[in-house]
């Protein structure tokens, strides 16, 4: 299959014709994942997929790893090479065949949860009365897990703020020894979440090529 040649149908085929391709792609597939190497974890959007490789959209620059890995909501991970990119699209290969109904149908055996990007952001986590220094474990669009030594009470409303990291408000909803769970008031868009994370572990994927 020469993964270099295209993104795929043109839209509302359902798939490439297998004469055109070594297998068939699925060309509906809307999904975001996360793309984990040397470089960090960013989100991006599966586009479409057959057995043999995917192609993606990112909201930045994408990672110059060669090999990555992709993960799905659902824990899923498949490795994956770079074959060809163009700005904030790029396919890759499959390392080895997978079922293209695994990753059409992701399969749950924990409940479903948005994607969480397991970065450390420094963070400070202010109320009315004081100020700590914090630092995330991982985060999603909605909260986050974070660790610090100050001592918060449990549904508490926090402002949390650090570098690369926009300002908003959140509250406590649990917490172990020095690790709290927090909910934002105001969620991240999937645009907003992605730049971030890229602004935070590789800034040079936001500039312009």
């Amino acid at each position: 299959m020469d993964y270099s040649s295209g993104l795929g149908a043109e839209p509302g085929s359902g798939y490439v014709d297998s004469e055109q391709r070594g297998a068939p792609r699925y060309t509906s597939l809307i999904r975001s994942a996360k793309l984990v190497c040397g470089q960090g974890e960013f989100l991006c959007v599966v586009r479409d997929v057959s057995s043999t490789g995917i192609s993606i959209r990112a909201f930045h620059n994408l990672p110059t790893d060669p090999t990555l890995a992709l993960e799905l909501q659902n824990g899923e991970s498949f490795e994956i090479k770079q074959v060809r990119s163009n700005g904030l699209e790029g396919s890759y290969r499959f390392d080895r065949p997978v079922v293209v109904e695994r990753l059409v149908h992701e399969t749950w055996n924990y409940p479903k949860r948005q994607l969480r990007l397991n970065i450390m952001i420094p963070l400070t986590i202010s109320t009315l009365t004081q100020k700590a220094n914090a630092v995330t474990l991982n985060i999603s669009q909605q909260g986050a897990r974070i660790e610090c030594d100050s001592v918060f009470a449990l549904d508490q409303t926090v402002r949390v703020e650090g570098p690369g990291f926009p300002e908003t408000q959140a509250k406590v909803r649990w917490r172990r020894d020095s690790n709290y769970g927090l909910v934002f008031e105001n969620t991240f868009s999937l645009r907003e979440f992605a730049l971030m994370a890229a602004a935070v572990q590789c800034p040079s994927m936001l500039e312009p090529q």
